[in-house]
């Protein structure tokens, strides 16, 4: 996890790097519908599962909404996704049986 934690944010990124950060994120609107509900309730609950020598189930959670609200953040994903959506329309109107 060290490796993931060390990572330079690109530039104009959001740096990330402490739970605050994240949260200070999710509530300026960064990140999917409903991941600033969803990271609290995550991280209570990886909190609730660890114990006070292994919090492996906590930096999880943390890296997982960081990957989140930089994938939000990424001006591509919005072209990959509508790519993805192109496709997956074709696909079902050259079907067998439709």
């Amino acid at each position: 996890m060290s490796a993931q934690y060390a990572e330079t944010p690109g530039p104009g990124a959001l740096p990330l790097r402490t739970i605050g950060d994240i949260r200070a994120a999710l509530r300026s609107g960064h990140g999917f519908p409903g991941d600033r509900e969803s990271f609290e309730a995550d991280l209570q609950r990886a909190l609730e599962a660890s114990s006070e020598t292994d919090l492996n189930a906590v930096g999880a959670v943390i890296v997982d909404y960081r990957g989140r609200i930089r994938l939000y953040q990424d001006p591509e994903f919005d072209i990959a996704v509508q790519e993805g959506t192109d496709l997956t329309s074709l696909l079902k109107r050259e079907a067998p049986g439709r």
